[in-house]
């Protein structure tokens, strides 16, 4: 924990000493993850990673990581995701402390680009702008994906919930959303009453040529009939978090990817 809390502290004084509040805080945040313990091979490839990716453009597919916090050991949690190879990671904290999920989500960004990966904030645009985070995800409370994007800029991975509606998805895809996610498609212990959708909707969806999210109670080993139907990624969030060894977790899903 003593690790964790000084990693976060650091983050934040790289955040809040950066002039230019996004650009600068996302260097500063890239070296404190190459300080990050690990061998010299895998700080070389860390590096690489960062040189070579634009951390906003959107992975090809794969797994999309939703952590579960609050929890207190967040960071190692995420670790394990990545790790377990999560191609997207999202910080998802519905709590209203503002100043934790600053540091938090901050402290993500810099883990997150350690592996070459994009870090998204759900819901929460202010968050993410703050956070110098890679993009959000946003429902239908939510700001509209015009409005996340004005804000976030042109660049910005803006992600967007279509549940079970295919109308809603051609007007998210209209206005521009990065990608589509539609769920849930089996029951979900995160959301007990979301609304379900059938694979089939992924398929129509398809003709939008936006990349598709699946996302509700889905396992590693019921993913297989909705990648087949078109889905990009997998979100998962119990399904890495909920217990036992993440990275283990996290890499029955990706290795769906790779079959």
């Amino acid at each position: 924990m003593l690790v964790i809390a000084r990693f976060v502290e650091n983050a934040q004084r790289a955040f809040y000493r950066s002039r230019s509040r996004r650009r600068t805080a996302r260097l500063d945040l890239a070296t404190l993850a190459l300080r990050a313990p690990c061998g010299p091979q895998q700080r070389t490839a860390r590096l690489a990673a960062m040189q070579e990716r634009d951390f906003r453009a959107l992975p090809a597919g794969g797994l999309y990581a939703i952590t579960d916090g609050p929890r207190d050991d967040l960071l190692l949690a995420a670790d394990g995701a990545l790790r377990g190879g999560a191609a997207l990671l999202q910080y998802r904290d519905k709590s209203g402390d503002a100043t934790r999920r600053l540091a938090e989500a901050t402290a993500l960004v810099a883990a997150c680009h350690g592996y070459g990966v994009p870090l998204i904030v759900n819901d929460d645009v202010e968050l993410a702008v703050a956070a110098g985070a890679d993009g959000v995800h946003v429902g239908e409370n939510d700001q509209s994906v015009g409005a996340a994007r004005a804000r976030l800029g042109p660049h910005a991975i803006v992600g967007a919930s279509c549940y079970d509606s295919l109308t809603r998805a051609r007007e998210l895809a209209a206005a521009g959303a990065s990608y589509l996610a539609f769920g849930a498609f089996f029951p979900s212990p995160t959301k007990p009453h979301a609304r379900r959708a059938l694979p089939a909707l992924l398929r129509d969806a398809r003709s939008l040529g936006v990349p598709l999210v699946a996302i509700g109670g889905i396992t590693p080993d019921n993913a297989r009939p909705l990648i087949d139907a078109g889905a990009d990624f997998i979100a998962a969030i119990s399904g890495i978090f909920a217990g036992g060894d993440i990275a283990a977790q996290a890499r029955r899903y990706s290795e769906l990817f790779t079959k």
